[in-house]
């Protein structure tokens, strides 16, 4: 049997310690623990990766304090379009959602289009109707609403420019919101889930990295399970969460040595910021970012338990 293993991120970027209340701060360690909590109890009890990754995103979707789900940022014509996707590397299948409104949780929603339909990928109004029809909770606008993002939005609404995912509490803190998990069960098998609400004042539909298979999330037994946070254009360029994946294989390199390459060169040299976590299949995992930090945790069954947010 393996190790069994589960590792979350809330998003990465300009994250001090010198710029957070010791309130906000263990808010913020609170939120991740619960998280880790509820997706590690899953595998202790001998549940599935993939039910792991997902119930432990959808709490983190259900606290308005990451940028996903109940938390989502505002896009430019005051709405909240959310994406996400997940994998499990037993099968290799997938599912992943974009452009979604009012569904409560996006990552349910992922799952369902891998176990319910013969797709991978759906989006907008078709995502909607689909999350209707299995029966997933539906939201109006005022559950997601929070000052906090609504405030980030009126910074910049009436601009051409969009905003990283950033603190209330300095304009100098740039934080990139994405939530994730990524875990490794009894039996070896692999899956990483990942959700968004996007970048603040969005335009057109704008989809990142995260709901696309390969780039914000991916999973396969024989290498690792991969889930980023970060400038979603740039890890879209560098097909990030694969590329890990593909070093793994055809280089021979282990987890952290591909997570190393791809998030402390590649990126770095085309000036992507963010930060991924990973597992294999032997349940070691890593937590790298390029960023002053990174919402993140991990726990296993040799006794792990950390909640980290600084460098």
């Amino acid at each position: 049997m393996s190790r069994i293993t589960l590792a979350i991120h809330g998003g990465a970027g300009t994250i001090l310690k010198s710029t957070m209340s010791p309130s906000i701060e263990l808010s913020y360690r609170e939120g991740l623990q619960a998280a880790l909590d509820n997706g590690y109890n899953i595998l202790a009890k001998g549940g599935s990766s993939i039910e792991a990754v997902k119930s432990a995103v959808m709490v983190l979707e259900d606290n308005e304090l990451f940028n996903a789900g109940k938390g989502s940022v505002f896009t430019n014509e005051g709405a909240h379009e959310m994406d996400a996707s997940i994998m499990e590397g037993n099968s290799l299948k997938a599912g992943a959602v974009g452009i979604v409104k009012y569904v409560r949780n996006p990552i349910e929603l992922a799952l369902h289009v891998m176990l319910h339909t013969e797709h991978v990928f759906l989006g907008g109004e078709g995502a909607l109707q689909f999350a209707q029809q299995q029966g997933l909770a539906i939201e109006n606008n005022d559950y997601f609403f929070s000052q906090f993002r609504f405030d980030q939005w009126q910074n910049v609404k009436n601009s051409e420019t969009f905003q990283l995912d950033h603190s209330p509490f300095s304009t100098k803190e740039k934080k990139i919101g994405t939530v994730g998990a990524v875990a490794c069960d009894q039996f070896g098998n692999l899956a990483a889930a990942t959700s968004t609400g996007g970048m603040t004042n969005k335009k057109f539909g704008r989809m990142g990295d995260t709901s696309v298979i390969g780039s914000g999330t991916y999973a396969n037994n024989a290498t690792c399970a991969i889930s980023c946070t970060g400038h979603g254009e740039l890890f879209l360029r560098a097909v990030a969460a694969y590329d890990v994946s593909a070093l793994m294989e055809y280089k021979g390199y282990s987890l952290n040595e591909a997570m190393e390459e791809v998030v402390n060169k590649k990126l770095v040299f085309m000036e992507g910021e963010g930060g991924m976590i990973g597992v294999d299949a032997k349940g070691n995992a890593s937590m790298i970012f390029n960023s002053e930090g990174m919402y993140r945790g991990c726990r296993n069954s040799e006794g792990t338990n950390e909640v980290q947010i600084y460098r």
